[in-house]
């Protein structure tokens, strides 16, 4: 599942504001202090979670007359989350506000509406260009030192034929992969690395030995060992949409759905609800 909307999923238990706002007068707690009346609650919430509580009833509004999300659809992506999370899936639920599963899923239903929303957006000049920009899943292994005069000395020795396992157990300061040779298993570009490492990773032939790079770890010398085969685009455009459906491009998405809605807020003190950034502070 993507981050943006696991992150949406669990941020999403708010109060809805406007089951307060029935009739301002009214009453709602009594006590020898004084009385709460809804006006006053629905103030106190509105400061709380007004914004992301606006946000996400007007998205609500604005998607589901075009993006329809079947029963089906819905419970085979909270198994999926289910499985992600394992024994931690209730305890979620209640650390981020929702009072059981059927709560949850109003909001994951709402993700998903967004999330075809976002796909639907993808043109197939993004996707061909993200297809030939790919870079299957490499194996890796490396040798970590601390400056680059050592780094080209391991280079020499390898270069020459020296085993590089037996370099990397005399060289290396990386002790984790230093015990399997310095291989580093399977990744591709979206592994969780040095940049500067990551990009000359990928960038490397089969069995291909690489000049030192500096990243801020130290300096390496990388050799990729295996590659994965490339898949036809077919076979991949299903995950290329969905790596293409960043945060960012969600948030451009719903800025569009949002203004072809012509949506306006009258309430002066929402008047930001919809800007991407509202609820991140709450």
């Amino acid at each position: 599942m993507k981050k943006w909307m696991l992150a949406l999923t669990l941020a999403g238990g708010v109060i809805t504001l406007s089951a307060c706002n029935q009739s301002g007068g009214s009453t709602v707690a009594e006590s020898t202090a004084g009385d709460i009346t809804q006006d006053e609650l629905y103030e106190a919430m509105k400061e709380k979670v007004g914004a992301q509580a606006l946000q996400q009833l007007v998205y609500e509004k604005v998607l589901s007359e075009k993006y329809k999300v079947t029963d089906k659809e819905l419970d085979d992506k909270v198994a999926e989350l289910k499985k992600q999370l394992g024994e931690n899936f209730e305890a979620a639920l209640l650390q981020y506000g929702y009072a059981n599963e059927e709560d949850f899923k109003e909001t994951m239903k709402l993700g998903m509406m967004q999330e075809k929303a976002g796909l639907k957006s993808i043109t197939d000049k993004e996707l061909k260009e993200a297809y030939e920009n790919y870079k299957p899943e490499i194996k890796a292994r490396h040798i970590l030192v601390a400056d680059e005069k050592t780094a080209l000395e391991v280079k020499q020795k390898l270069d020459a034929g020296e085993k590089f396992e037996d370099v990397s157990n005399t060289y290396s300061t990386d002790e984790a992969a230093k015990a399997s040779g310095g291989d580093l298993g399977w990744f591709d570009a979206t592994a969780q690395m040095d940049p500067a490492f990551l990009e000359a990773a990928l960038a490397l032939k089969v069995n291909e030995i690489s000049a030192p790079v500096k990243s801020s770890f130290g300096y390496h010398i990388i050799q990729v060992t295996e590659q994965k085969e490339k898949e036809t685009y077919e076979k991949m455009k299903d995950q290329l949409k969905r790596e293409l459906l960043t945060t960012e491009k969600m948030n451009n998405v719903m800025q569009k759905e949002i203004k072809d809605a012509k949506v306006k807020i009258s309430d002066k003190d929402l008047k930001n609800a919809l800007d991407p950034q509202a609820t991140a502070a709450h």
